[in-house]
């Protein structure tokens, strides 16, 4: 890509189009965190920091250790106090510390401040993730979303790597004193040249993904035409799903313990007990400080969300911050606008239950529960009937007389829907039962 290469001869951006590249030797990275005195957050500062520290080793990164500060407001200029600015600059020496990883996002001058002060790079969460979603897009929409999120974060950064040849030009013409009065160093120009490059590849990159976004509201205009039921799977990052989808429809979806193991969506048919089909689709997982530039680019995968007919919630039980992390699904689903969707939960992993009779337990402290193990199948029969179940419970009585010169809509009705009584007659076939509410439209000249 042209543009990604100028910038990486520059070394603005790095040519393997992640933040950061990891040299053929990990990182030693030390992690921090902070907790505000008085902000509220459902997350322990200790929990957040140990999956801070999953995060890393997802990267390819070695931690090798962490601390923590608890202040009355974050320092505007480093984050975290003066005090715990001089320790890690001394663990930085004692470790042999590459890189610092901060648990929430920094500000552009808190970065730039931060890796004058250290020696050392220093990253934040966002930037982090961003750099395991660019690893693991595997198709040219993922590859898309990921690359303008990138975009995005790194444009406000830029000022870091040119401040060296800002440095290097002195005097009256650096200062804009007499002999210099508008003129500009060379830093300072080419940062404006990489500016304008990556305002101009972030157009085209909404401009395509808008084409992608295009092509999806087709496609689903298309499956509502078709009248078949979508189920949209959403959960935690390694919840379960890719596994529970490759269970039920032999996906052959990447399955593993990792953090993001899959990125791109996936839709597959399933069959419901009853025999009806129904759509089936996997979504990118969520985690606690979603970056809101991957909220803004994946905006056309999580639409999948917002127009399926029920949302289906992998669980993993037996995490040990399992509510924190329905709290951070349910948090993510208000924010983009399908809190309101019918939600099954589905409390994965039981087979690791100490005691198995738990299983049955644990769903009476979630609403609408079932338990299951999506790796060795257990409970998916009940899963199934009870995802059947509530979507029966979203169809719509109808009553319609279908002329014969469309009598594949009643072939469509019997295919999709429910028939409780169908009649032939002179003027056409009377038929009644419930339909999905997405075959409404192609039903209503002919509803009595």
């Amino acid at each position: 890509m042209q543009l990604l290469d100028e910038l990486a001869r520059r070394k603005s951006i790095t040519k393997n189009r992640n933040l950061y590249p990891i040299p053929a030797e990990p990182e030693r990275a030390y992690l921090v965190g902070v907790e505000v005195k008085g902000a509220i957050h459902p997350w322990r500062l200790e929990d957040s920091l140990a999956e801070l520290a999953e995060l890393a080793r997802t990267a390819g990164v070695e931690v090798v250790g962490q601390t923590a500060q608890r202040l009355d407001e974050v320092n505007p200029a480093t984050y975290v106090g003066k005090g715990k600015v001089e320790e890690l600059k001394l663990l930085a020496r004692q470790l042999n510390i590459d890189t610092f990883i901060f648990d929430d996002e920094l500000s552009p001058a808190q970065q730039r401040n931060l890796e004058e002060e250290l020696g050392t790079k220093v990253i934040d969460r966002t930037a982090l993730i961003l750099d395991i979603f660019a690893k693991h897009a595997r198709t040219r929409e993922g590859a898309l979303q990921v690359e303008l999120a990138q975009y995005i974060y790194r444009l406000p950064r830029l000022t870091r790597a040119w401040t060296h040849l800002a440095r290097q030009v002195g005097g009256a013409a650096a200062r804009g004193g007499p002999g210099g009065v508008g003129l500009r160093g060379p830093g300072e120009t080419q940062l404006e040249t990489d500016r304008r490059l990556i305002r101009q590849r972030i157009t085209q990159l909404k401009k395509e993904l808008e084409h992608v976004r295009s092509h999806r509201q087709q496609y689903r205009r298309h499956r509502k035409e078709q009248g078949m039921p979508v189920i949209s799977l959403v959960g935690y990052t390694n919840a379960g799903k890719s596994t529970l989808l490759n269970t039920l429809t032999h996906a052959g979806v990447l399955a593993t313990d990792m953090l993001f193991a899959t990125l791109d969506p996936v839709t597959r048919r399933l069959i419901l007990p009853g025999g009806k089909e129904a759509l089936l689709t996997d979504t990118v997982g969520f985690i606690q400080k979603l970056p809101t530039q991957l909220v803004a680019a994946f905006r056309a995968t999580l639409e999948e969300i917002g127009e399926a007919d029920l949302i289906l919630h992998i669980v993993d039980i037996t995490h040990p911050n399992v509510r924190e992390q329905v709290h951070t699904v349910e948090q993510v689903l208000r924010e983009i606008g399908t809190a309101n969707k019918p939600v099954l939960v589905a409390l994965n992993k039981i087979d690791l239950l100490s005691d198995p009779r738990k299983a049955e337990l644990v769903t009476t402290q979630f609403p609408n529960a079932v338990a299951i193990s999506a790796l060795y199948g257990q409970g998916l029969d009940n899963l199934l009937r009870q995802i059947e179940r509530m979507l029966t419970q979203q169809m719509v009585q109808v009553r319609a007389r279908v002329p014969y010169a469309a009598s594949e809509l009643v072939a469509l009705f019997h295919r999709h829907g429910i028939v409780t009584q169908e009649r032939h007659g002179q003027n056409g076939i009377l038929i009644e039962g419930k339909l999905p509410p997405g075959l409404m439209g192609r039903f209503e000249p002919y509803l009595e």
